[in-house]
């Protein structure tokens, strides 16, 4: 990412998402980060902004059929903020893993209307990218070379095999697809 005209390519604004999305041409992966005015950060924004940010994307998505047909919308949140328990938190290495978030799919593929209890962590979307279009892990010593964890008894989101990093597949059905229904929700 030092070469700008790279940087120009393939950073956009939310309404070039937008635009794709309507067009139907979005790339195989987009990653959309709210501004600070809907992140529902407590200092500057709302956490129901940051809810209507997500449900516009949702309902444009579903706008597009066809594209709808193949998404999946990861939503999670930058920080815990008190509102979430604070669990099990994996010792992954010197930095540790963070307090546990919400992270939720929703997709025509998705299991939906339950929780998945495997350890994930936001590396878990790179894994499932990976995992999803049979790609190289980035490095040798990234996380996502963790394995998916193994579920302990009694506990299962306590990994047996740890550290341990799940590739959030547990999240999906890819044999069906409920002809635009969104089990997710």
């Amino acid at each position: 990412m030092t070469s700008q005209a790279l940087r120009d390519a393939v950073l956009k604004d939310t309404a070039d998402f937008y635009n794709g999305v309507h067009q139907g041409t979005l790339p195989a992966v987009s990653f959309v980060k709210p501004s600070a005015l809907n992140d529902g950060h407590p200092a500057s924004s709302k956490f129901s902004i940051f809810e209507a940010f997500v449900r516009k994307i949702r309902t444009e998505l579903r706008q597009n059929p066809e594209l709808w047909a193949s998404t999946a919308v990861f939503i999670t949140t930058d920080e815990a903020g008190g509102y979430y328990d604070s669990g099990y938190i994996q010792p992954l290495d010197f930095f540790g893993d963070g307090p546990q978030i919400p992270l939720i799919v929703v997709s025509p593929f998705s299991t939906g209307g339950r929780v998945t209890h495997s350890y994930t962590d936001r590396v878990s979307i790179l894994k499932f990218i990976e995992a999803n279009w049979s790609l190289p892990k980035i490095s040798g010593r990234s996380r996502d070379n963790l394995p998916n964890p193994m579920p302990a008894t009694g506990n299962p989101y306590v990994p047996m095999n740890t550290p341990a990093i799940g590739d959030l597949m547990d999240a999906f059905h890819f044999d069906h697809a409920s002809g635009g229904d969104d089990g997710g929700d």
